[in-house]
């Protein structure tokens, strides 16, 4: 049984959903304040393998997850897997090299075109703190908040460590 992680953009805090279903036919409502419209994210360990339909009012809106069935976007994933032991967190060129891997695996034209200015600013080596602060909103709509529970800029969210039923 899969594992779905949904942000409420009302608490500002992202929950995981264990759905007895593969592909459920609807989406959960926030266990803390039941806001109906809770925006998908993106888990560390999984993927969903497309998106049907988005919610109105949804960042991610006309936005297209990769095929992940698509032995092209799994050579990737496994590279990216590799990659990341070797990350350098601290260098924007090695973070330019992860986040240009991913950019490849997404469907022609779901990155914003914010993103691929970040990626060349981040090639050039400018400093990531630097271009989070000038673009931070913009890519946390697309990228949604970090694993931290942050988020960027003034987006951020946290984390409840309970697992809900959906």
């Amino acid at each position: 049984m899969p594992i779905y992680e949904f942000a409420c953009p009302k608490c500002r805090v992202i929950y995981s959903f264990l759905s007895k279903r593969v592909t459920p036919d609807r989406l959960p409502v926030c266990p803390k304040c039941g806001h109906k419209k809770l925006s998908k994210q993106v888990s560390a360990f999984s993927m969903t393998s497309g998106r049907k339909e988005a919610a109105p009012g949804d960042p991610m809106a006309g936005t297209a997850e990769p095929d992940l069935n698509d032995p092209r976007v799994q050579h990737a994933m496994s590279e990216m897997e590799r990659d990341i032991e070797h990350l350098d967190d601290n260098n924007p060129r090695h973070i330019a090299h992860m986040l240009r891997k991913m950019k490849e695996i997404m469907p022609p034209g779901s990155t914003p075109k914010e993103f691929d200015i970040a990626l060349k600013r981040l090639e050039s080596g400018e400093d990531p703190e630097k271009i989070e602060a000038d673009m931070g909103e913009v890519l946390d709509q697309w990228l949604g908040p970090d694993d931290s529970g942050k988020g960027s800029g003034t987006g951020s969210y946290q984390r409840d460590s309970g697992l809900y039923d959906y």
